[in-house]
């Protein structure tokens, strides 16, 4: 921010004390100023220490006290430099209270006025009454802060100054003042002739004309005004830095001026071609924070047209509102968004006024004078507050148009009867609540009404007499029911969309159009037949059928039928000769009509239903057929092509996602040499024939992701056309040769068996996206990631080491994300993925789509997460800490969020602190329309809420109430259709950041999140998300699964989608037991679980020393049944004496069992099966013996007894402080043996058995050695059945598995299976023959006890 100048000499003026009067505290501290040197630092205002001790203390001693930011004039300058240097040259820090008015901090600042800029645009002059700290925090209010200590303390935040800033002086950007006026002493001379001399003048360029006074350093008296509409401005090429400025007409004059600098010539020359380019006199002064118009404005009598817009122009004022009447050619007047209250009555007096816009002003009603003004043509009200029109408005009999959109009207005005010249009804926005057909049969003149967005529930018809002048209705955005406009004999277009129709009743007789979409509609009658039907959309509805009149209409182009609940589609439909685009998607559709003549058809979706063919005769009867979306059918094979030597076929874009089909589909593609896309994703191709894609030489986008290949064929050279290649998820091993292809650009070949990469000497320059995740064998060489380093984004796995520590990996979730840029140039889409969250008990995902933006997501995705960080310290109730979070990060977008925007979703992971009884809550948050729909059972809960106005009434409500402008594509003020976004600050108030926020404990049935933005969500409904996921390994190929359906299905846009598979289950719970960190009493701590890694790891000084082989664990991160409870400051003898009797918190998986009663208990480690869910592994046949099978689970029933052990003499030391276990073979079964030392930071346990060093990678997870399952627990391929559990010896702890006897059992011992009885054998062979190492000074300790553990 810079360096901050110091404040005027003399001390800080102290608070005054608490018991002071309110009458002299009033007086006596509403304004303070802070000495910015007094801590010795010139930068002190850059962070929260800005603040000293008394000012910090006075604040907190009254919520209703603050601080308020006052910045010079010169923060605004044009160039970069300046403003570095002068952004906080005169900046001061201003202690006051709410009731402090602005003439109060004028007063002790010595200022005149102060100055408010909201958002870094417009700046006005605050009222001398008006409480600048009120102000800021009502704002902060309205952006959704409730606290009022975090009001405060926001306030407080320089940062702030993006979104609100005080200044002591008017800003002016030198740019906006040369736009305003130009004004100069510089050398004139009359004339292109020489006679004249040069003489020193006050030249001004101001509106259309150059102002020149006869004397100079004087403007009164004589003045030269030389209007250059239509003129010349050019170079004087005898002198340096001269211009000649010429007028129009046939007794042109000239001026030559000369300049003293170049900077100089080039303002002038810049300003004047833009006058001189004109063809009427027009002058455009919006968004110029105006209060007045210059006074050298007014020598431009010539000014035809007036844009004021968006300026706080006020009334009584030198060059005030009042004034304007002097233009005596003034044809059209922009005023909107000046915020005036009043009408400006003086205006009606401006008789040649002929266009009138006063939108977005306050007003409450309007002057009778407004008759005066004979000659208007266009007036403009939109956004006020105005319920009724004075009858006087019916003397403008040339009123040609009027806009009273966005207001507070119930009814149509009468005084539309008089307006003779009116043709439209423009009422959007409005409290309508009957639509009164009558009144409108007597408004003959009227043709188009446009009442969208009211509170239309009835329509009123009070005779039968059929109303023929109406043609255009649009009656979007209501809450009708039963819509019948039979009598609207010559209606020809009509929008409905939105309401609530279950019927609906037309005239046919014109209807040219019709769209009803989003309703509830089952019957819709037309009558007669509409013969002029052009467009039918009736989408979104409970249609069981096509109506009967839709397969008669003879002109009939474009039928939209999709989302309703269609069986079967006409043969009168398909095989219409007027039909040009069919859409029939996402009904219940089995079969398509036989074709048996040509038909014109140019479009055909089908997708979304039953269908297990399409007819023999498509593609030989539709050669007109371009586009065809016949994905998510159950389509076994594709029709052939016409027959000849040389196809007539011209089809170009084919997606056939999600189907049934074979490699005998493929011959059939060659019939149709002129594809340019191809999409044959998730269906059952093994192979593609080299020779068939040979012949596809047109083809530009092929996409083959989620099949069965090996390879992808050679030939894909010949396909010079192609540029985006999508193969992942099959078993390719083979890196295609596709890098020598002239115009490639993206190629995905994630999640596949790729094990190396033959690259050509030089790529090709247009590949920008190279995606080789998800490929565990593939091994890139430094000089290939040299060669892949000039494309832009490149996707590769991050190799960990074996020895890596284990604790950046979570047991109980794990995600995937794609982002796919569709057919834009760009990607507007970010993540945020943070596994381990918090110190490892958490996780953070999120979604971010700038929509056309790339640099808000890219933003959110780098700040958001520390924000959340931060806000979790200062509360811990999930709406407060997720709102601030959003909040926050909505102030730190700083001027980049001015402009932009960004639909934001969060998703945080965390153990569950209000329900002691639970495992971890998911808190969401969102705004715009990213979405987060759990998977639950199987069922899909969506977790977010759609900010739009189309979804969301409530919204649309309170952006209607505020008198925001939307627009007929449903965008408020023509810019989005989110009403809450990230950024955007300057559509304050209507778009907000406050976010939508929900939890919800997660349990065993929550299988996984799924995170998308608004493209993923437009094209899959949650249930077929979810099912489209659930069951697929790899969390990064259900992510690349979703965007690739979506894509498919339509989606041209950015599309994002992140999987979490989440395995919250029995590991899962967050009892004591399981290591999380919970507060307790001094000195105690969580036991924490140690992962059975290839090497062993330096333990955390509280560790718990029990561990479930075979699953994943990390040292925060505890996922198993049994452990126990260590103090960092006591030894082991003070843990034998006995534990302080605190009650042990459990969750509802692990109630606390009686004392003294030992408890046989199943282990269940939940393993679920790679291929099934029968509990076998992929590899195996037959359940194996001794292991109980129950669903997706691996359950092995193990009775665990601490008991005396023998030989642990032979356990290697590895680490100071750390035991060694060595199994060893027995006559009863399998032993552990555990070392239990003096200090409490030896609490970890080694492995049983050794873990394969060769075991790869699973591509799903982030750990090193296992393989996926489908409940997202890793185990490694060999050791899946070693499911051994061990507990720690507590003698003194009465519950659970630490009450058991200390001798051995019978029926204490391990089963091994027959068919691991080798392996083990070998595995203890080893172990006895392993060398003794001779244990170091430092890592030598006393043994206290030693046991052995019976299985």
């Amino acid at each position: 921010m810079g360096e901050v100048e110091p404040g005027p000499a003399g001390p800080l003026e102290p608070p005054e004390p608490p018991e002071a009067p309110a009458s002299r505290r009033a007086a006596g501290i509403r304004v303070l100023k802070k000495n910015m040197k007094r801590n010795g630092s010139r930068n002190c205002l850059n962070r929260r220490s800005r603040f000293g001790s008394r000012e910090r203390d006075w604040l907190r001693e009254d919520v209703k006290r603050g601080c308020v930011y006052l910045y010079g004039a010169d923060t605004t300058t044009a160039t970069a430099t300046a403003t570095t240097t002068s952004l906080a040259s005169d900046l001061h820090l201003v202690l006051c209270t709410v009731e402090t008015s602005a003439s109060e901090i004028c007063a002790g600042e010595g200022r005149e006025s102060l100055y408010l800029q909201l958002h870094g645009d417009l700046v006005r002059r605050l009222e001398p009454t008006e409480r600048p700290l009120q102000i800021v925090y009502d704002y902060l209010s309205r952006l959704g802060f409730d606290d009022p200590v975090r009001i405060q303390e926001e306030a407080t935040n320089p940062d702030l100054g993006c979104m609100l800033r005080f200044y002591g002086e008017k800003p002016c950007q030198v740019d906006h003042l040369d736009r305003i006026l130009l004004s100069g002493i510089y050398n004139v001379r009359k004339g292109k002739t020489q006679l004249h001399k040069w003489a020193e003048r006050l030249v001004v360029l101001c509106g259309t004309c150059l102002i020149i006074p006869s004397v100079k350093d004087c403007q009164t008296g004589k003045v030269h005004i030389l209007p250059l509409v239509g003129g010349k401005v050019e170079e004087v090429k005898r002198r340096q830095y001269s211009l000649a400025f010429s007028s129009a007409g046939a007794q042109a004059q000239t001026y030559h001026v000369s300049f003293e600098t170049l900077a100089e010539y080039q303002r002038w020359q810049r300003q004047a071609s833009k006058v001189v380019s004109q063809r009427i006199s027009t002058v455009d002064l919006s968004c110029y924070s105006l209060e007045e118009v210059p006074e050298h404005l007014f020598y431009s009598q010539d000014i035809t047209y007036l844009n004021l817009r968006h300026n706080f122009m006020q009334l009584e004022r030198p060059g005030g509102l009042d004034t304007l009447y002097k233009f005596s050619h003034l044809k059209g007047l922009n005023l909107s968004h000046n915020k005036l209250g009043l009408f400006p009555v003086l205006l009606c007096e401006i008789s040649t006024l002929m266009e009138l816009n006063l939108s977005c002003n306050g007003f409450h009603d309007l002057p009778s004078q407004i008759g005066n003004l004979l000659n208007l043509q266009t007036l403009c009200l939109d956004g006020n507050f105005l319920s009724t029109l004075p009858e006087e408005l019916g003397n403008l009999q040339q009123l040609s148009s009027l806009g009273i959109s966005f207001n507070n009207f119930s009814q149509i005005p009468e005084i539309y009867e008089k307006l003779t010249l009116l043709d439209k009804i423009v009422m959007a926005g409005n409290q309508l609540e009957v639509l009164n057909l009558e009144a409108l049969n007597r408004m003959s003149h009227i043709k188009h009404v446009d009442v969208r967005m009211n509170h239309l529930k009835t329509m009123v018809t009070e005779n039968l007499e059929g109303n023929k002048y109406i043609t255009h209705m649009d009656l979007r955005d209501n809450q009708l029911t039963d819509l019948d406009l039979s009598s609207l004999c010559g209606l020809e277009q009509l929008h409905c969309e939105r309401n609530q129709l279950r019927e609906l009743t037309l005239s046919g007789f014109c209807l040219r159009t019709l769209y009803a979409s989003s309703n509830r509609l089952t019957a819709v009658s037309v009558y007669p037949v509409p013969s002029l039907l052009t467009s039918l959309e009736l989408s979104r509805n409970l249609l069981e059928c096509v109506p009967d009149w839709a397969c008669e209409a003879k002109k009939l182009e474009i039928l939209d039928v999709s989302y309703n609940l269609l069986t079967e589609v006409p043969v009168r439909i398909l095989s219409s000769l007027s039909l040009r685009k069919l859409m029939v998607g996402h009904n219940r559709v089995q079969a398509l009509p036989v074709l048996v003549e040509h038909i014109p058809l140019e479009v055909l979706d089908v997708q979304h239903n039953l269908l297990s063919r399409l007819p023999d005769t498509l593609f030989s009867k539709a050669l007109n057929l371009r586009y065809l979306n016949a994905s998510a059918n159950s389509l076994e094979s594709l029709p052939s092509a016409c027959a000849g030597e040389e196809s007539l076929s011209v089809l170009q874009l084919l997606y056939l996602t999600n189907n049934l089909l074979t490699d005998q589909c493929v011959p059939v593609l060659v019939g149709h040499p002129r594809l340019r896309i191809l999409h044959l994703a998730n269906n059952q191709l093994q192979t593609f024939p080299a020779s068939k894609l040979n012949k596809l030489e047109q083809l530009e986008e092929l996409n083959l992701s989620g099949n069965k290949l090996k390879t992808i064929p050679t030939t894909i050279a010949n396909c010079k056309r192609l540029h985006t290649l999508a193969a992942h998820s099959n078993n390719i091993s083979i890196f295609p040769e596709i890098l020598q292809l002239p115009q490639i650009q993206f190629v995905d070949l994630s999640c596949n068996d790729l094990t190396e990469i033959l690259i050509p000497e030089a790529l090709p320059a247009t590949l920008q996206d190279l995606d080789l995740t998800g490929n565990t064998n593939l091994v890139l060489e430094h000089k290939t990631l040299d060669t892949f380093s000039h494309i832009t984004t490149l996707k590769i796995d991050q190799k960990p080491l074996p020895t890596t520590d284990s604790t950046g990996t979570s047991t109980f979730w794990s995600h995937g994300l794609a982002e796919m840029a569709g057919q834009r140039n760009k990607l507007c889409v970010s993540a945020l993925a943070v596994d381990n969250f918090a110190e490892g008990v958490g996780a953070v995902y999120g979604v971010f789509d700038g929509d056309r933006n790339e640099e808000l997501p890219r933003l959110l995705q780098c700040t958001m997460a520390d924000v959340l960080l931060e806000e979790l310290q200062q509360s811990s109730h999930d709406v407060v800490f997720m709102t601030n979070t959003f909040l926050v990060s909505h102030r730190k977008l700083g001027m980049a969020g001015q402009k932009l925007g960004s639909s934001a979703l969060l998703c945080y992971i965390r153990p569950d602190t209000a329900d002691p009884t639970g495992s971890f809550s998911l808190t969401v948050a969102n705004v715009g329309t990213c979405q987060a729909v759990l998977c639950r059972s199987g069922k899909p809960v969506p977790l977010s809420k759609v900010f739009s106005l189309e979804q969301e009434l409530e919204e649309a409500q309170r952006v209607k109430g505020q008198k925001a402008i939307v627009t007929e594509d449903n965008k408020v003020n023509g810019v989005t259709c989110c009403t809450r976004m990230l950024g955007c600050t300057y559509l304050h108030p209507w778009i907000l950041p406050k976010p939508h926020v929900s939890s919800t404990p997660l349990t065993i049935q929550d299988e996984l999140l799924i995170l998308g933005n608004k493209a993923l969500w437009e094209h899959l409904s949650y249930i077929e998300a979810v099912n489209a996921v659930r069951h697929v390994q790899d969390p990064l190929a259900a992510s690349k699964k979703l965007c690739t359906l979506a894509q498919s299905y339509g989606c041209q846009d950015n599309v994002g989608a992140m999987v979490v598979y989440l395995n919250i289950g029995e590991e899962g719970c967050t009892c004591e037991l399981n290591g999380l960190t919970l507060p307790g009493p001094v000195g105690f701590s969580s036991t924490t679980i140690v992962k059975d890694t290839p090497k062993p790891t330096t333990p955390s000084s509280s560790s718990g020393i029990a561990s479930e082989f075979g699953s994943e664990m990390s040292t925060s991160e505890v996922s198993s049944e049994v452990g126990s409870t260590a103090s960092d400051e006591h030894s082991t003898a003070g843990l034998d004496a006995g534990l302080l009797p605190r009650p042990e918190r459990r969750c509802s998986l692990h109630p606390t069992p009686s004392s003294g009663v030992f408890q046989r208990q199943p282990s269940c480690a939940t393993f679920s099966s790679n291929q099934s869910d029968n509990g076998l592994d992929s590899d195996d046949d037959q359940p194996v013996e001794g292991v109980i099978t129950n669903g997706s689970k691996v359950e092995v029933e193990v009775d665990i007894h601490c008991c005396r052990g023998r030989g642990l003499e032979n356990s290697p030391t590895l680490v100071e402080n750390s035991p060694a276990l060595c199994p060893e073979e027995h006559p009863r079964g399998l032993f552990l043996g555990i070392r239990r030392q003096n200090s409490v930071n030896s609490g970890i346990l080694l492995p049983v058995s050794k873990d394969k060093m060769e075991l790869q990678k699973s591509p799903s997870t982030s750990c090193l050695y296992g393989k996926k399952l489908s409940n997202g627990s890793i185990v490694p391929l060999e050791d899946s059945l070693n499911l051994i559990e061990v507990a720690t010896e507590a003698p003194k702890r009465k519950t659970g598995y630490f009450a058991a006897p200390t001798q051995l059992e019978p029926e204490d011992q391990f089963v091994v299976p027959r068919d691991l009885e080798e392996e083990v054998k070998e595995q203890m062979k080893h172990q006895e023959g392993r060398p003794e190492p001779e244990p170091n000074e430092e890592g030598r300790t006393e043994l206290s006890e030693e046991f052995d553990t019976a299985l």
